[in-house]
């Protein structure tokens, strides 16, 4: 394909995702790894992983980072912000008519609909688990560290455990895998030199620590907007329902937006499909209209995106050494049982209330497992299958 071709494959692609990976940030990786890995075979299963385990290290919202670096793979540097805005502009647009003042889902059918959307989401991930778990854990050592940083993440709630699970995974690897034989991963050409990562990083740190200042000296109320969103998204691990004490504190606390507004916002988010970090489009437009939004959006992000494209360059060549393969092989299986504890809390336990959740759940996977579907085909059977089960019985 030439380029402008698989930008705009990339386009394509990601516009999809945007409109129907509903679920959370866990639940966007599997929907990633159905498209890009088992569909269109873009990148094998082990750089998958190192994608994952890489964003799930850094700060900012791991799924979109993975979306991002998805695109950076395919496009180049015009496929990874094209990737970013396709994914991300749906569920933007939709909290901005939000807080314009758009009415949400409600009733029988609304509500039946939602939950639809989230038992989706335990098919998808759990045929991300199935399927990354009989790659990444081939054998009895790594089947233990998939275990073990299972339990960890259920006894550690947050996101301090899945960094604890992750690290003490590629700390387990590094000592167990120090003999194991050099594997030759697949060269990936994402399109970005040392240099500009480097630039990259010198830009994450420069925003971080001027943004603040320039606030401070009273330039204008779109650089105090810029500043408390950007630290927002650099601060945090995961992204996700993680951010939203971070920007509890940024605009309610200093009374731009109310704790009302804010909670509102918040359950809109719920129900749209895409990052949670779109939020902050919401809470942009309540605060300064149509810029406001835009500028909220971009400054969340941004921090993320500059780490992992300054992070990246080095990254994919450190990863051919010896024992940075061995770390790896560990970090794998932990992210694989990472995945496992977050199938269980919280997507099982807020989508399956009983054998009906259950059964199309299953469908789900088998549609997804067996008969290969799409996961956008199968997002739309659920929501349709919850849709049904929300009908008020006869009496």
């Amino acid at each position: 394909m030439s380029p402008p071709s698989r930008v705009a494959d990339v386009f394509r692609t990601f516009l999809l995702l945007g409109l129907t990976a509903f679920g959370g940030p866990v639940a966007h990786l599997g929907y990633f790894r159905q498209e890009f890995v088992v569909r269109r075979r873009w990148l094998d299963e082990h750089a998958y992983a190192d994608l994952v385990a890489l964003c799930q290290f850094l700060p900012g919202p791991a799924s979109s980072q993975v979306g991002f670096a998805l695109g950076l793979l395919r496009g180049g540097p015009l496929g990874a912000l094209t990737a970013w805005a396709a994914f991300t502009l749906p569920s933007a647009l939709l909290l901005m008519a939000f807080a314009l003042g758009a009415g949400s889902l409600s009733g029988p059918l609304g509500n039946g609909l939602l939950h639809g959307l989230k038992v989706v989401a335990v098919a998808i991930v759990a045929h991300a688990v199935w399927g990354m778990a009989g790659r990444l854990c081939p054998d009895r050592r790594r089947a233990t560290i998939a275990v073990a940083a299972t339990l960890l993440v259920l006894a550690v709630n947050g996101p301090m455990g899945q960094l604890l699970a992750i690290v003490l995974g590629a700390l387990a690897g590094g000592l167990i895998f120090r003999e194991a034989g050099q594997v030759r991963p697949a060269v990936l050409n994402i399109g970005l030199g040392k240099r500009t990562g480097a630039a990259c990083l010198l830009a994450f740190a420069g925003l971080l620590i001027g943004l603040p200042l320039l606030a401070q000296a009273g330039i204008g109320q779109g650089i105090a907007l810029v500043d408390a969103f950007y630290r927002s998204g650099a601060l945090v691990f995961g992204g996700g329902h993680v951010v939203l004490p971070l920007l509890e504190a940024e605009v309610v606390q200093p009374g731009w937006v109310s704790p009302d507004a804010f909670l509102s916002g918040y359950g809109a988010a719920q129900a749209v499909p895409g990052p949670l970090f779109t939020f902050s489009a919401y809470l942009g437009m309540a605060t300064n209209g149509v810029p406001g939004a835009l500028l909220a959006l971009g400054a969340i992000f941004l921090p993320g995106m500059l780490l992992l494209a300054g992070t990246i360059p080095f990254w994919n060549a450190l990863r051919t050494r010896p024992g940075l393969q061995a770390v790896m092989r560990g970090a794998n299986a932990a992210v694989v049982g990472l995945l496992a504890a977050t199938l269980y809390q919280p997507v099982w336990t807020s989508a399956i209330l009983g054998p009906a959740e259950f059964a199309l759940a299953l469908v789900g996977f088998l549609l997804l497992t067996v008969w290969q579907r799409p996961a956008w085909w199968v997002v739309l059977l659920c929501g349709l299958g919850g849709m049904l089960l929300g009908l008020p019985s006869s009496p």
